[in-house]
């Protein structure tokens, strides 16, 4: 039996059928249409800023250049230090893009002629010096030269300072760059460039003092727009030593700089900032340079250091140290063989701010003063110097073997009697002495606006040995030593100096500056003696001045207050002689103090000593200063 499907109605159709899945498809396509919208609607209207900071970080470069520093005067307006011109070859790199490029595809098709494998790094390398030493060898032929360019320094400069200039010859001396300004054609990529270096007219004077500088690019970027920039720095200059690095920001230049827009790979293309370097301060500074180069004169050859004060205003006259250098050999820039010359001959070190030495017998004014302070003298006491005096169980002798026969304070202080010292020093006991060399301030810096003032100086006490020597006791011999400033006392001359000038001025202490007409008041404490007893010391600093042992330090005409040093000390593993001056003049009214300090003695000078070889040398700064 045939069976038959059912008659649908012709209203009856047929419903389509949806895959559910196509839903979720949909879904997940329109979600991520919004996210994508969304995103760039972002990035459009919230981090627009940031993007067009990354392309001007892309598309953009700056380039920051130092001022010139300040000049140097001395307190009557001569100069110290100044700028001359610098003179270089240069090439700029970016100008040697397409002689780049076409060596480097000599080189490829040389070694693949060779039936070699060029490799790119290398043989890029070796394109740039290629090209470099084509335009050195133009400038060796021109001025006679045989100069090399190196690999090493043009990757450096490629991938560091590209849009600053490689220097090829750096300060051409005056001649050489006329030559090249003449012969050298205007559309060379070799260019003369006019720079700036320190100069120092008066060469060696004031070395030390003056101080140097070196290349850096250690400077404040100042008001240069484009921080954000990729930045390259023209090398400035920057106080390496003396007032040129204590004074480095007032003397340092204001900065000035350029931005450029740049092609994909990094050169030049336009220049769209520009901004003028501005000079920096002038110092103007205490020092007097006609009295500076008398005092480096009398030295002459010989080592240590002078230093002149003038008492009212603690300002320095005068700062030498020897031996020294000049200080245009480091300038522009300081070459292995200067430095090894420098070192050679021990002439770093400033002696006067921090060379280190027992102050030997001018320390005998502060036992004295001790002494009288203590009551353990007065204008009555006699001393008898036979010769000697026995402490403990060990003799110390007098200078003059001889004998003094009997001493007051003035006498003492006129012939340097140690045997005077070495009594009063005794009875004082160590704290007396230590307690009254701080007082003046001579155990710590003077505060003089130099770096690297040494902080080693050293006023010895019992706990100070014990610390240094393991436990060890302070022995009668040590006060001894101390009182006629040997044994362990380490002081400076510039220490020195300001005690002569405190002397002079009734104080404890006068302290030092480079500035001049300095409007920092001075607090001067009190040098704490009656006028009586302070009458004593200055009686016997006039008396030695006059008669004594510093005579050679005043003339007729020309009286000084003064007192000499003679000390023993090991230098290299050999004993060495200091001889010491410090005084002050006129006498009746101080205006100038100093102090010398002389290391050791020529071999034909046999007669050597404080009174000998350092009261001279006084005598002349005392002569220039004084008019006489």
């Amino acid at each position: 039996m045939n069976v038959q499907p059912p008659i649908r109605k012709s209203h009856d159709r047929l419903e389509p059928q949806v895959n559910s899945r196509l839903y979720l498809i949909y879904l997940v396509i329109g979600v991520c249409m919004l996210m994508l919208i969304g995103g760039l609607g972002y990035r459009q209207l919230f981090q627009r800023e940031a993007h067009e900071s990354a392309a001007e970080r892309q598309n953009y470069r700056r380039i920051l250049m130092p001022g010139p520093r300040g000049i140097i005067y001395d307190r009557d307006n001569t100069v110290l230090v100044g700028n001359r011109p610098l003179f270089s070859a240069v090439v700029y790199l970016n100008e040697l893009r397409a002689e780049f490029r076409e060596e480097y595809y000599n080189i490829v098709r040389q070694k693949r002629e060779l039936g070699l494998k060029p490799d790119r790094f290398n043989t890029n390398i070796t394109a740039r010096k290629n090209v470099v030493q084509r335009y050195m060898n133009r400038l060796n032929q021109l001025l006679e030269r045989k100069e090399e360019v190196d690999s090493k320094q043009i990757e450096r400069h490629f991938s560091q300072s590209l849009l600053l200039p490689f220097p090829l010859i750096k300060d051409l001396p005056e001649k050489e760059y006329a030559r090249l300004i003449a012969q050298v054609p205007l559309d060379s990529p070799i260019q003369i460039l006019s720079g700036i270096a320190r100069w120092y007219p008066f060469g060696e004077a004031a070395a030390h003092t003056l101080g140097f500088v070196s290349d850096s690019t250690e400077f404040p970027e100042g008001t240069v727009p484009g921080d954000q920039l990729l930045t390259f720095r023209n090398a400035g200059q920057i106080g390496r030593s003396g007032l040129e690095k204590h004074f480095n920001e007032r003397l340092q230049g204001e900065t000035g700089g350029e931005i450029w827009s740049v092609d994909p790979s990094g050169f030049q293309y336009e220049r769209v900032v520009h901004e003028t370097p501005g000079k920096g301060q002038n110092l103007q500074v205490s020092l007097d340079i006609d009295i500076q180069v008398t005092a480096e004169k009398a030295m002459g050859e010989k080592i240590g250091a002078v230093v002149a004060i003038e008492i009212e205003t603690g300002e320095v006259l005068a700062l030498v140290s020897k031996p020294s250098y000049d200080l245009n050999t480091l300038s522009p820039f300081i070459s292995y063989k200067v430095d090894e010359e420098i070192r050679e001959k021990g002439a770093w070190l400033n002696r006067a701010t921090q060379g280190l030495y027992p102050p030997g017998s001018i320390f005998k004014l502060v036992t004295a003063i001790a002494a009288l302070r203590a009551g353990v003298i007065s204008a009555h006491t006699e001393i008898d110097c036979p010769g000697y005096k026995i402490v403990g169980k060990r003799a110390f002798h007098c200078h003059r073997l001889s004998g003094h026969g009997p001493e007051d304070l003035i006498g003492a202080i006129r012939d340097s009697c140690n045997v005077f010292f070495y009594t009063c020093g005794t009875e004082l006991g160590v704290w007396g002495i230590a307690n009254e060399a701080r007082r003046f301030h001579l155990d710590q810096p003077t505060g003089i606006e130099l770096p690297g003032e040494t902080t080693r100086m050293l006023v010895p006490d019992p706990e100070w040995k014990a610390s240094r020597f393991y436990g060890e006791g302070w022995f009668g011999g040590d006060t001894a030593n101390m009182s006629i400033g040997q044994g362990f006392l380490l002081l400076t001359p510039i220490q020195m100096a300001t005690f002569a000038a405190s002397i002079a001025s009734g104080t404890t202490f006068v302290k030092p500056t480079l500035l001049h007409d300095n409007p920092e008041i001075q607090k001067r404490d009190p040098l704490g003696l009656a006028p009586e007893k302070f009458a004593l010391i200055k009686e016997g600093m006039r008396l030695a001045g006059e008669r004594g042992t510093a005579r050679l330090a005043g003339k007729p005409g020309m009286p000084v207050s003064g007192k000499t040093g003679t000390a023993q000390v090991r230098k290299d593993g050999k004993p060495t002689t200091l001889a010491w001056f410090v005084g002050f003049a006129p006498v009746q009214n101080p205006r100038i103090a100093i102090a010398v300090m002389i290391e050791g003695v020529p071999e034909q000078e046999t007669n050597y000593g404080g009174g000998s070889t350092a009261a001279p040398i006084a005598k002349i700064v005392f002569e220039e200063y004084l008019g006489m």
